[in-house]
């Protein structure tokens, strides 16, 4: 029987730009929650979310680690996800299974670039959230311009539920405006918490600040309103009963203030999760389709109801094997049961539960409704997978990951390593959806892609540690795509007589751009009549994805087409399926020559923070990259540049900004889109050339690293 109530359950993450304190801020919630018994820092390793070597040595995060901890009779399943952009998959994939997220800003930074990013991706799932403004001990922190900047770059309905008390050094709590009350901590572990009155020359301030939160849900909230208009007295509960259901519609977010590494604000912010952030019951049912009948189904959060549940992440444990981070949406579930892989249409034997922290497992014997565990057993099941009771089988949306904009050739040390590091690169693949492994026919090489140089180094680094295998890696390159230009029809037929029975493939596709960048291939079946029978066009449509992989400019992969199959023939005894993919991937190469193919490069965003007197050199560095400059912005005494940059352009960029800088400016930058390559140097890639002269990819990459065990 369940031992929690489900309206008593809170599955958050924390999200946030790298270095806004994410960490810090989930090993405080540890810590105050009585999950530790003592305080893990970042800066000297003793972090437990991050657990990884990787993680330890470099400071950051690079895993997502889920945990679940207790706050007062709540259970919070808790997400720690990575603030670096070459691990974003890892945020995208929690917040498809969260229920609600605290966004961490910086007190100093405010609204950076991947701040930007984790919002807009707890937007496209809906996610209701509260921020969070750390490091208000720090110099030149601003709560205001930092609550501003959510306001007016992130177009977000925010308003403060506290302001700091005291500044930078001197910050010693916070006020609530809610019971307009002063909270001043008394002890630096942060457990002695004195409520006071608010001071004289406070008043005035917290006056504007409660109206002005007033104000905002009043826009929102039909009892606040009513209320406010009429002048009458608003109830504290009363207002926390509107913040809790504009903030679970996403019409509202509370804004927070703290310093985790000081160890102020944290209960404060645990208190408003419990409060303000929804239980599974409280969000609208999880859409999903049954596979059987093609119909939109709703999945309701009950115990009662049939299971259904996500893998929304693989994992490999050097003792249990694979491990598939699942979260349950109904239903229940026992260790040693059966369960239906409706994705992969396979029945899988569940052998084993755990509840994970970090990278330490607990062993359960059953899960309920609401819960986030790791199973053992399911060999076939990959992440985006649904998990489902057979005799009611349902397809949840599947995730979208983005595709890899970096690239580099990988060998073995010695022949005695290829059979180890082709079963690394597979399990590497299993758990990370943005690192991708293809093979090059023409060089003999394996190609390894991912989101940036981190990501790789990192990849690179577990394939030395985790399965010692020595391996040679080449220059990191970008990774091009190939698209079209114009809409063509385009034929291919594949006909072979060998005395025998024959192969007959014939089909006629129409091939265009897709209206939108960023949807790599659509495929349309638009064949009636039975001039091509139904059991071939799964057929048809594998033909057209692989040939997809290889463009006819430079072999790079083609994206953003659609192409729909309109008509074809048949051969009642010498058709079959190798045929039809054979001349659907003849009818695509054709059409990719006919229909004005061009490269294009990932673009990335970047912004960049300086002093204001090295503003003319960078800007000038800048423009002689290809960059558009799209904003110029003030940040406390810097200034910050933001700019459009292709990534083929800003390779070991650090260097470059370090020396024109005199080492005081910082940069950030993520993927932003695909755009057209100029002609002048698409013909030289083309050609064999990238833009710096080097022999490209394809043409064999030397090997410029080798990385072995150390002594």
């Amino acid at each position: 029987m369940r031992k929690i109530h489900l309206d008593k359950i809170r599955n958050i993450g924390i999200i946030a730009h790298i270095d806004a304190g994410k960490t810090t801020t989930s090993e405080r919630i540890l810590f105050y929650s009585g999950k530790s018994y003592k305080l893990g820092e970042v800066n000297n390793g003793t972090a437990v979310m991050d657990w990884m070597v990787q993680e330890q040595e470099r400071g950051i995060t690079i895993t997502a680690a889920a945990t679940t901890c207790h706050w007062k009779d709540f259970t919070l399943n808790l997400i720690d996800t990575p603030g670096h952009v070459d691990f974003t998959v890892e945020v995208e994939r929690s917040l498809k299974v969260l229920d609600g997220a605290v966004v961490v800003f910086c007190g100093v930074g405010g609204v950076e670039p991947q701040s930007e990013t984790v919002w807009r991706q707890a937007d496209r799932y809906n996610v209701p959230r509260i921020a969070f403004v750390n490091k208000m001990d720090r110099t030149a922190s601003n709560f205001f311009e930092t609550l501003n900047q959510i306001r007016t770059r992130l177009g977000a309905n925010a308003a403060a539920i506290q302001l700091p008390f005291g500044e930078e050094e001197n910050f010693k709590g916070v006020i609530d405006l809610i019971v307009q009350k002063l909270l001043v901590y008394k002890d630096d572990l942060g457990k002695e918490i004195e409520t006071l009155d608010i001071p004289y020359e406070k008043i005035e301030q917290v006056k504007l600040y409660r109206n002005e939160l007033l104000e905002k849900l009043a826009e929102v909230d039909d009892v606040i309103i009513e209320k406010f208009l009429h002048n009458k007295d608003i109830a504290i509960g009363e207002i926390k009963e509107a913040i809790r259901r504009t903030t679970i519609s996403n019409k509202f977010t509370p804004v927070l203030c703290g310093s985790a590494f000081r160890n102020k604000g944290i209960q404060f912010l645990l208190d408003a999760v419990v409060e303000y952030l929804p239980s599974p019951k409280d969000l609208p049912p999880i859409k999903g389709i049954n596979p059987k009948t093609g119909d939109f189904e709703e999945i309701t959060a009950s115990d009662k109801a049939p299971f259904c549940g996500l893998c929304f992440k693989v994992a490999s444990d050097p003792f249990v094997g694979k491990l598939n981070y699942i979260r349950v949406y109904s239903g229940s579930l026992s260790s040693g049961k059966y369960l239906y892989n409706a994705t992969g249409r396979v029945k899988e034997r569940l052998t084993k539960l755990v509840r994970m922290h970090a990278n330490h497992q607990e062993i359960i014997e059953h899960v309920f409704t609401g819960d986030i565990v790791a199973a053992v057993g399911l060999s076939q099941t990959k992440t985006g997978d649904t998990l489902c009771d057979e005799t009611n089988p349902i397809l949840v949306e599947e995730m979208r990951f983005p595709e890899p904009v970096i690239q580099q050739a990988i060998e073995p040390k010695t022949k005695d390593d290829q059979e180890r590091l082709g079963m690394a690169l597979h399990k590497m693949v299993e758990e990370d959806p943005s690192f991708h492994v293809s093979y090059n026919q023409e060089t003999g090489q394996t190609i390894i892609s991912g989101m940036g140089q981190l990501h790789l180094e990192v990849i690179t680094d577990r394939i030395l540690r985790e399965f010692n295998v020595a391996v040679g890696v080449g220059e990191p390159e970008v990774a091009y795509r190939e698209t079209v230009t114009k809409k063509v029809n385009s034929t291919g037929k594949f006909i072979q007589q060998s005395g025998g029975r024959g192969q007959y493939g014939h089909v006629v596709i129409e091939l265009e751009p897709q209206e939108t960048c960023g949807t790599g291939i659509t495929f349309e079946n638009k064949i009636k009549g039975g001039t091509i029978p139904q059991e071939f066009i799964p057929s048809v449509k594998e033909g057209i994805f692989e040939t997809a992989k290889s463009g006819v400019l430079a072999n790079y992969p083609v994206t953003d087409i659609k192409v729909t199959l309109v008509d074809g023939s048949f051969h009642e005894v010498d058709s079959s399926e190798l045929a039809f993919k054979m001349a659907a991937g003849i009818a695509l190469t054709s059409g990719l020559r006919k229909a004005n193919p061009i490269l294009l490069e990932p673009i990335m965003d970047m912004e960049i923070t300086l002093p204001e007197e090295y503003m003319g050199s960078v800007i000038g560095d800048l423009t002689s990259r290809r960059a558009k400059i799209a904003a110029i912005n003030s940040r406390s005494n810097m200034r910050a540049i933001r700019a459009d940059v292709p990534l083929a352009e800003i390779f070991n960029y650090a260097t470059v900004l370090r020396s024109l800088s005199q080492g005081r400016a910082t940069y950030t930058m993520e993927p932003s889109h695909y755009m057209e390559v100029p002609s002048h140097i698409s013909e030289k890639i083309i050609s064999g050339f990238s833009p710096t002269g080097a022999k490209k990819s394809f043409k064999k990459q030397r090997l410029t690293k080798i990385v072995s065990p150390r002594p």
